[in-house]
């Protein structure tokens, strides 16, 4: 009895040290799982010939054999039938769940020019290595890992972990790296190394680049999350700063293919504490839960096998693709969608609309708004500026002055930006370029009042109205146009000025006049007026009357 048992227990103890280095996953919709089973077969087979040491190999190897056979032509046969999209293309088809379709403007609400984001992941890492060789004996054991952009406190930051560099630095400092590195994706200027919250120092003890026990996949896997895939491990802090490894959970909802997240796990960075959520209970400063790269494949899918496979070979009739390229975007809900352009499978520079997808719940919403691509939106604002040979960052959709907008930060060589750029995305020539966010914006509202656009008020977050009595006015010619400068009684910090395309009453205005005027948030000193009325101009008709 022992003799026949040998062979099996010797082949699980090499299957356990298998699984502990290459972490299958054991689960009957992953061909890992029967390759692990083939492995176990196939190896106690050998090890039951080579203990025999008789001539004719033993029934019992023979059987083993043979049950590592089926189990090879499963892992090829199986599959095929079970996940082709010849076969189950209406399934792949649905794996996105029921996409509505919804009025942009009623979706995204307008956004503030402090939230529009000027940083890509390119210039994070830039910004963040700066900061990390600002401190020599850090950069010296550590580097930066990737940086995923989330919402931190209502605020969007670039967030990094220090990682280790090799191995040897991981011998080294097995207590973890030091802290994390912020980027604010508005603000170029505010970069944060963080080592410590609320006193206490910050460990990232469990990352993907340790090893042995501290390696976060394995980790996880020894904590017991061995029945389902993991995929896009990314550091997200909590409202407190303290970070976490939140790593998608996925299976397989077609045969061995269609991957669809059902949930999440958190690692405490410093203690390895472990946690596993569905979608439903998943903590609210989670960010995301469904991967890029399951929403663009499953996008793909459903525009692509809308009347089946043949016809998403041959005659292509309706369908339709995603834009090259997706985003994170934010709504007024405080939510994280992922925005993709969609367009015909003509692939030219218009879309037929775009898609958001909640990040958490998936979501999806089609928006048709017949627009531009990200592509060319990229190349139009480029070529504004062609002799500076500036180059354009992927643009991120917005809703200014109740418009789809494009919004691209234009870098110079060294990577630095240098402008930025609002493209309507209806129509790409419609643009705004400036050296700040809020000159681009201004030149942007211009362009869209020149094309005959009408600018709502509640559209418009991006002004302030004030109402007070003028206190001083003169006006100052400028290549032939006249700008009128004045400055209101307890309100002396700002210069207001506009010319009378603005309105009118400006040459009729004197002081003492009581005004109301519109003018662009966030702006100090010399500030553009928007909208100008005098109130006192108005009256003085109404007493004629």
């Amino acid at each position: 009895m022992v003799k026949k048992i040998k062979p099996y227990i010797i082949s699980l103890i090499v299957i356990l040290i298998y699984l502990i280095i290459k972490l299958p996953v054991l689960s009957f919709d992953f061909i890992s799982f029967t390759s692990t089973l083939i492995l176990f077969f196939g190896l106690s087979g050998i090890l039951d010939m080579m203990l025999d040491r008789s001539e004719k190999t033993s029934k019992m190897a023979k059987y083993n054999f043979f049950i590592a056979i089926i189990l090879i032509v499963y892992n090829i046969a199986v599959p095929f039938i079970t996940s082709s999209p010849i076969l189950h293309s209406k399934s792949y088809r649905n794996l996105l769940g029921e996409v509505k379709e919804s009025t942009f403007t009623k979706d995204v609400s307008p956004v503030s020019v402090a939230d529009i984001r000027l940083v890509d992941e390119d210039m994070a890492m830039k910004l963040g290595d700066k900061k990390v060789g600002e401190v020599p004996a850090l950069g010296s054991v550590a580097k930066l890992g990737k940086f995923h952009i989330q919402s931190v406190n209502g605020n969007l930051y670039w967030v990094a972990p220090l990682v280790h560099r090799d191995l040897i630095k991981w011998i080294t400092s097995m207590d973890g790296t030091n802290g994390y590195v912020m980027v604010s994706a508005s603000n170029p200027q505010d970069v944060r190394l963080v080592q410590k919250v609320d006193g206490k120092p910050v460990k990232i003890v469990y990352q993907p680049e340790a090893y042995l026990h501290q390696d976060l996949h394995r980790h996880m896997y020894l904590k017991g999350i061995v029945n389902v895939g993991m995929t896009d491990f990314t550091l997200e802090i909590n409202d407190e700063g303290r970070p976490y490894w939140v790593t998608t959970l996925y299976k397989h909802d077609i045969g061995y293919s269609g991957d669809n997240a059902i949930g999440v796990a958190t690692v405490d960075a410093e203690t390895g504490e472990t946690k596993r959520y569905n979608i439903k209970n998943a903590p609210k400063w989670i960010d995301r839960i469904q991967p890029q790269e399951f929403v663009t494949d499953q996008i793909n899918d459903w525009g692509l096998y809308v009347k089946g496979f043949l016809n998403s070979v041959i005659s292509e009739e309706g369908v339709l693709v995603p834009t090259e390229g997706t985003s994170l975007v934010y709504g007024n809900d405080d939510k994280s969608y992922w925005y993709t352009g969609i367009t015909s499978s003509g692939g030219d520079e218009s879309t037929i609309g775009f898609m958001l997808v909640d990040t958490r719940t998936k979501e999806a919403k089609l928006y048709k708004q017949p627009g531009a691509t990200e592509a060319a939106a990229m190349r139009s604002a480029e070529g504004k500026v062609q002799e500076k040979n500036y180059e354009a960052t992927f643009p991120v959709m917005y809703n200014i002055l109740g418009t789809p907008t494009y919004v691209s930060s234009l870098k110079d060589k060294a990577g630095l930006v240098k402008m930025v750029a609002f493209i309507s995305v209806e129509d790409f020539s419609i643009l705004g370029l400036g050296e700040t966010k809020e000159e681009a914006l201004r030149n942007y509202r211009e362009a869209l009042s020149s094309k005959g656009n009408n600018i709502k008020i509640e559209n418009d977050t991006t002004t302030e109205i004030v109402e007070g009595t003028v206190s001083r006015i003169s006006p100052d010619v400028k290549s032939g146009n006249t700008f009128y400068y004045l400055t209101l009684e307890n309100n002396g910090d700002k210069v207001f000025n506009a010319t009378s395309k603005v309105s009118i009453d400006l040459p009729l205005t004197q002081v003492g006049d009581k005004v109301k005027i519109t003018y662009q948030k966030g702006e100090k000193g010399f500030v553009d007026i928007v909208e100008f009325d005098n109130l006192s101009i108005g009256n003085m008709t109404k007493e004629n009357k």
